[in-house]
């Protein structure tokens, strides 16, 4: 019997998979709120890596209030211009001096959130569509011990925060989480009209799934109005058939439904992201720590992006929360339904929660005191190694949005 605080119990509804109505979003990376979160969580990992090497410990800071405020554009079939560039500013806290070290915080947000839009906007050319600032507010110098030769200490929890994780995903999560992913991978690199801002709503009613796309179009890429369609229907039959392998329930897939051929309103771009067009973004307004965006689930509001990786609640347990329910899911038979809610207190160490809740849908013929004992055990085990965690957003292996 573990000594952490973790219960199992029922959950107190039906598997979302059984429930008659479902919705599930996602953001894909070139949406406004995402380039917040990823530029944020970039240059959180790059401060938190030359921590590192300068000084051999991670320092107090944050980045998660980052915010994107929208540019203006004039499109056109062959392409057009941004008029007014994007205005991004990378906020939040930062140790800047440090046993008489001082440390180039902002040179270092910067150049890290240049390469991050490089490599994942590339449509966005640094210093002309998108302008970057960054104010950083002198942290406190607090010093965690994550690394070093000695024995690990485990960090005292920042604030009374929780966060929640679920699994299995369902078909309707699987279906919008992988065609936004394939959509901005291996479809666009074949068919470079597509940007990178498309948002994916999928809506489940009984056995009948609608996929509804804003796909934002490149104009360099597209000739006319009947490229456009053209390309508007490729797009649709892709969603289409990354559906099929996730489900045999029926599947209709929709793609930009506020276009108007006859009045020439269509989502064409510049830049491949509505940013360019009055759409403002902020970190922690879009996906959460899983990828998706869940009304059907127990969510936290804190944003996981940008936040530091070694004692802050808000990244640390909603990542934990997830891994710790796939894991279940994965090591357990007999679960239809898992939800993890952790619950931290203030200076209580991270690996010793307030509460580690789990609530269990089991299958049929599956009683929850059959499986009850292994999941708590999963639950110790990866308690104990929470600073794992910590490692692995600091080497980039984990996504927080």
């Amino acid at each position: 019997m573990s000594e952490r605080n973790i219960r199992v119990e029922p959950i107190d509804r039906q598997a979302v998979e059984d429930q008659e109505v479902e919705i599930v979003e996602r953001k894909g990376i070139g949406h406004p709120d995402s380039i917040s979160d990823g530029v944020a969580e970039a240059v959180a990992g790059a401060l938190a890596r030359e921590y590192l090497d300068r000084i051999g410990k991670v320092l107090h800071f944050n980045t998660d209030e980052t915010q994107l405020v929208a540019g203006e554009a004039a499109p056109a079939f062959g392409g057009g211009e941004v008029v007014d560039p994007i205005y991004l500013l990378i906020v939040g806290r930062a140790t800047k001096h440090y046993n008489g070290q001082t440390f180039p915080a902002e040179t270092i947000a910067l150049r890290a959130a240049r390469e991050y839009l490089e490599s994942e906007i590339p449509q966005l050319t640094v210093g002309e569509d998108i302008v970057v600032d960054v104010r950083l507010g002198e942290g406190s110098g607090d010093l965690q011990d994550v690394f070093g030769e000695d024995e690990v200490s485990v960090p005292m929890a920042n604030d009374t925060s929780f966060g929640v994780g679920h699994a299995p995903l369902t078909e309707t999560e699987q279906i919008v989480l992988e065609s936004e992913r394939r959509l901005n991978g291996e479809f666009a690199e074949e068919n470079p009209y597509v940007g990178t801002d498309i948002k994916i709503m999928g809506k489940r009613e009984g056995d009948e799934i609608d996929v509804t796309v804003a796909a934002a179009m490149v104009d360099e890429h597209i000739a006319d109005l009947d490229a456009y369609a053209e390309a508007v229907e490729s797009v649709r039959e892709f969603v289409a058939e990354v559906a099929s392998e996730h489900t045999d329930r029926d599947v209709n897939v929709h793609v930009n439904t506020a276009d108007d051929y006859e009045e020439g309103s269509i989502y064409l771009t510049v830049t491949g992201t509505s940013a360019e067009q009055g759409d403002d973004g902020s970190v922690g307004r879009g996906n959460r720590a899983n990828g998706l965006i869940t009304p059907n689930r127990s969510m936290s509001m804190e944003a996981t992006s940008g936040k530091n990786p070694v004692n802050h609640i808000g990244k640390i347990y909603n990542l934990l929360s997830t891994e710790i329910a796939e894991e279940v899911v994965s090591e357990v038979d007999g679960i239809r339904d898992l939800r993890v809610r952790l619950l931290s207190q203030i200076g209580r160490p991270i690996d010793q929660p307030h509460v580690a809740d789990v609530h269990v849908v089991t299958e049929g013929g599956v009683e929850l005191s059959d499986v009850e004992a292994d999941i708590e055990a999963i639950v110790d085990a990866e308690l104990a190694n929470v600073t794992d965690i910590t490692r692995r957003v600091i080497d980039g292996e984990l996504t927080t949005f």
